[in-house]
């Protein structure tokens, strides 16, 4: 299944081909590929070229390291993540490396760090879902996460899946076209607010 995606404006096809799917092969994901959406993270650029990512990666191969990693997610995404060959959780550091001041770029640098490690995905025909539904004090209990990071979201990674494999109500939402606010919705110019006239 694929969704139909309709920029108003041309973009990569790589970009056109990304979504997030809730239903996940069972398929494994095999670590060359896994490694390289790691390095593809790797490279991504940071605030001070400080790096302040970390993954915890659990996969299938492992079953009891999985099931550690599932119970940290919220229960509606325990549902269907449990189906996924691969989940991660990011971590930040609050503070510079560098200073040992905080660092308020570090969860954007980390979301530069994932959208880079989802554009390697889309490449080799995996799919990522990302995660706001998951406890981050079950995480840091579960891996020991020191008081200096902070366990920002959740990821779950594979090959796409049959729809039909979902519950219902999230079938649905599987099956629905994906949409987005238009440019002059959120792109202004001279003052907050004010549309920039070429953005339509």
């Amino acid at each position: 299944m694929t969704k139909s995606i309709m920029p108003d404006h041309p973009i990569l096809e790589l970009l056109r081909k990304r979504w997030s799917p809730r239903a996940f092969a069972d398929r494994p994901v095999e670590p060359t590929k896994l490694q390289s959406l790691l390095e593809a993270a790797r490279w991504a650029p940071s605030s001070s070229n400080e790096q302040p990512w970390n993954f915890l990666v659990a996969t299938k191969d492992n079953r009891a390291e999985f099931d550690r990693m599932l119970a940290c997610l919220f229960e509606k995404n325990q549902s269907w993540a449990k189906n996924v060959p691969v989940l991660m959780i990011t971590v930040a550091a609050k503070n510079f490396a560098h200073s040992g001041k905080p660092n308020r770029h570090a969860f954007h640098d980390i979301g530069l760090a994932v959208s880079d490690m989802i554009t390697q995905a889309t490449a080799l025909d995996l799919f990522v879902h990302q995660m706001a539904g998951f406890s981050p004090d079950k995480a840091r209990e579960t891996y020991s996460i020191p008081d200096t990071h902070e366990a920002v979201t959740a990821i779950a990674v594979g090959y796409l899946g049959d729809p039909n494999t979902l519950p219902d109500d999230l079938r649905e939402r599987e099956l629905e076209r994906s949409t987005r606010k238009p440019l002059n919705q959120f792109v202004f110019t001279r003052k907050w607010g004010e549309s920039a006239e070429w953005a339509g």
